[in-house]
């Protein structure tokens, strides 16, 4: 089988997963201290592990990781610059579903649920006639706008956002629709609360996997296989709660900006049927960059068979290429594509 990456996965900010901090401080994070924080361990470890020096660095991440992991590329890049050591052979970035605009996010799902069709033309006319398109911050005094967006809600409250085809989790205490819908809760999944059951009910939902992943990660056996050291967790939970942490970047399309100048390449993808972040919404910030179109919207294969469709952006510096970056949608693909979808796979591979 051919080998194409030696990957790092890293349970961050400190608290998550298997990961701690010997400091109280330590949990007291945001979303630029968790970057610094990747940083920080990137350079210890490289220091540790010299012969993964030369290696070519691509950061990846997927969901909320869209705010994180062009900050850490960021720091990446910058600390190359001013002599920073050990030097890092950063080449590029890799992003799934990628939470990045609160604004530009939250705004795509109406028109995502339109061409899904989850909501008729009438109302999404009417949408967007009253409400101006904004369904993340609407104007709470236009009564014809609430009445659209509380219609819409109705419609959409209802369904796995992660993936639209698939059945939603039934809960204990499943949430209102009439919850803001906000990219960066949509996508934590409330495990704690599912039903508990002897037995998986029907029909199967994938939240269920989680309920699972919680006895294998707290089985002693498969931590001692993990070599997590003793004592430093007492039970791993999928989404810590309790940590301080702040999120203080509403955007980070303005990071994304500032490595077009740099001669990296980045993978943005998306699965088609993901509402809580749509591909269209990604699509609008990338357009935003204003890059030159290398390739306009055309499909990729595997196997022979449409697996998706994709666009390449690039940079351009007198005449030279300095920055490209490719925009893809995995057809049939949730908000884990990459799980979900095996045929996002080969995403990668280009």
């Amino acid at each position: 089988m051919m080998q194409i990456a030696n990957i790092i996965f890293l349970d961050a900010p400190a608290g998550t997963g298997f990961s701690y901090s010997t400091t109280l401080e330590g949990y007291d994070v945001s979303d630029t201290i968790s970057a610094a924080q990747t940083y920080d361990f990137l350079r210890k470890w490289l220091v540790d592990h010299p012969e993964f020096l030369t290696n070519p660095l691509y950061v990846a991440g997927d969901s909320y990781s869209g705010i994180i992991a062009p900050i850490i590329v960021q720091e990446i890049s910058d600390g190359n610059e001013v002599g920073d050591q050990p030097t890092m052979n950063l080449k590029g970035y890799v992003l799934g579903n990628p939470v990045t605009d609160d604004e530009i996010d939250t705004n795509s799902i109406v028109p995502f649920a339109h061409l899904k069709a989850l909501i008729s033309d009438e109302l999404y006319e009417s949408f967007m006639k009253n409400c101006k398109g904004e369904y993340l911050n609407p104007d709470q005094s236009n009564a014809s706008c609430m009445e659209h967006i509380l219609a819409i809600k109705e419609c959409i409250g209802k369904l796995f956002t992660g993936q639209i085809l698939e059945p939603l989790c039934k809960t204990i205490s499943p949430k209102p629709i009439t919850l803001k819908l906000n990219p960066r809760f949509l996508i934590a999944d409330d495990t704690d609360i599912l039903l508990s059951s002897p037995h998986v009910p029907r029909p199967w939902c994938r939240h269920f996997n989680y309920v699972y992943i919680y006895k294998w990660a707290n089985d002693e056996t498969v931590q001692d296989a993990l070599h997590i050291r003793k004592g430093t967790k007492k039970h791993w939970e999928r989404c810590n709660k309790t940590l301080a942490y702040s999120y203080n970047v509403k955007s980070s399309v303005d990071y994304h900006r500032n490595l077009t100048k740099k001669p990296y390449r980045a993978l943005i993808y998306s699965g088609d049927h993901d509402m809580s972040i749509p591909y269209i919404g990604t699509h609008e910030w990338i357009e935003s960059l204003n890059l030159t179109i290398k390739y306009d919207w055309e499909p990729w294969f595997v196997d022979g068979q449409v697996a998706g469709y994709t666009m390449l952006y690039a940079y351009n510096e007198l005449d030279y290429i300095t920055y490209d970056l490719r925009f893809a949608t995995v057809k049939g693909g949730g908000s884990h594509s990459a799980g979900i979808q095996a045929r996002a796979v080969p995403c990668h591979d280009r």
